[in-house]
């Protein structure tokens, strides 16, 4: 007959416990094959039974019977492995870690190190005695660093930087009655690019396909305005961007918004900061209607044009081919007509400024 089979005896809440391991989708089939071994010997349920029903083998319900039986759901888990022995200090790995991080030599010629380079200066810094590439590349992956790549990063050096920001975020939120607000930037060097060699059109399975020879046709700038408002678009597309350009298309901005104050978000350009000369002159001219304010040095984004400005980029420049630069000043123009068809305000969020912690 054979030894009897260890009862097994489970509380209210251990049960409750199993059966939502084995009714979540996202339990794995281990850990639901061994909640349900527990139920059903707790049930009273036979060992040949539980086998029948489960299709597992009799010395695996065996194993875990008994490990409820003795540990209740903690006997469910794995038991820790040994394993080899580790190869590396916790200190060398910090060391490795260290040297990954470091920038080359100037006079080296390069700007990232390799994975090869990190192992050559560990062995001749005497880090260690000798490790591999693929050794050295899972100790970085588990800190996940990744020492080859690069992500820009644009920090504003503006001692100023809280008061215009604050500034400008008031001007969203609570434009003066009766005023617009108007986000201003130059977006220069639009390549008219023409494709060397045809297109092929997507198809299921497959990408669109483009032909990475090109054809320089010259460049075209683009001086636009956002009214924050309403997310409409006023803009003059041509060959230059100077203080005369940008003069001009101030003076047909002046045209669109005859009446009202006129509130100019813009950064910090040399051709925008001559306001001794030429803008309070134009100033003077308009009834002193305009009033600038700038943006913190190195934060760009701020300016909500900068948003509209991508999306051109995506859905307008980046996969075009122009034929001339009379084309890409047409094709602006015609995208800058239809979005106005649809014009809408960005949700522009700002999370502020971080707290700080008195000592």
């Amino acid at each position: 007959m054979g030894r009897p089979a260890r009862r097994v005896s489970l509380s209210s809440e251990d049960r409750k416990a199993l059966e939502t391991v084995v009714r979540r989708a996202s339990s794995s089939q281990r850990d639901v094959l061994r909640a349900r071994i527990a139920l059903f010997a707790s049930d009273g349920v036979s060992t040949g039974e539980i086998v029948r029903r489960l299709g597992v083998s009799k010395p695996v319900v065996c194993k875990w019977r008994k490990r409820v039986a003795t540990h209740g759901l903690e006997g469910l888990r794995d038991l820790a492995r040994s394993g080899r022995p580790a190869r590396l200090t916790a200190a060398q790995r910090l060391e490795l870690v260290a040297l990954a991080c470091e920038p080359l030599d100037e006079g080296e010629g390069r700007a990232t190190p390799t994975l090869e380079e990190v192992v050559e200066r560990a062995v001749d810094r005497g880090v260690v005695d000798h490790i591999s590439r693929s050794h050295l590349h899972r100790i970085l992956d588990a800190c996940a660093l990744r020492p080859h790549r690069v992500r820009m990063w644009l920090h504003s050096v503006d001692p100023e930087f809280r008061q215009k920001a604050t500034e400008i975020c008031d001007l969203y939120l609570n434009p003066p009655a009766g005023s617009v607000v108007l986000s201003i930037d130059e977006k220069t060097g639009m390549q008219a690019l023409e494709r060397k060699s045809f297109s092929r059109d997507p198809a299921p399975g497959r990408v669109r396909r483009r032909e990475f020879e090109y054809i320089r046709h010259g460049t075209q700038s683009l001086i636009a305005s956002f009214e924050v408002g309403t997310g409409e678009v006023f803009g003059h597309c041509g060959a230059t961007r100077t203080g005369g350009d940008l003069e001009a298309f101030m003076e047909a901005l002046a045209v669109k918004y005859p009446l009202g104050d006129i509130h100019v978000i813009w950064d910090n350009l040399n051709i925008h900061r001559t306001m001794g000369s030429r803008w309070d002159a134009f100033n003077e001219r308009h009834g002193k209607r305009f009033h600038f304010h700038f943006t913190p040095l190195h934060a760009s984004w701020v300016n909500q044009i900068e948003l509209w400005f991508a999306i051109l980029s995506r859905r307008c420049l980046r996969h075009a081919s122009f034929r001339s630069t009379e084309s890409l000043r047409q094709a602006v123009l015609a995208f800058i007509e239809d979005w106005n068809l649809r014009a809408h305000p960005f949700r522009w969020t700002f999370s502020g400024y971080p707290k700080h912690v008195r000592e």
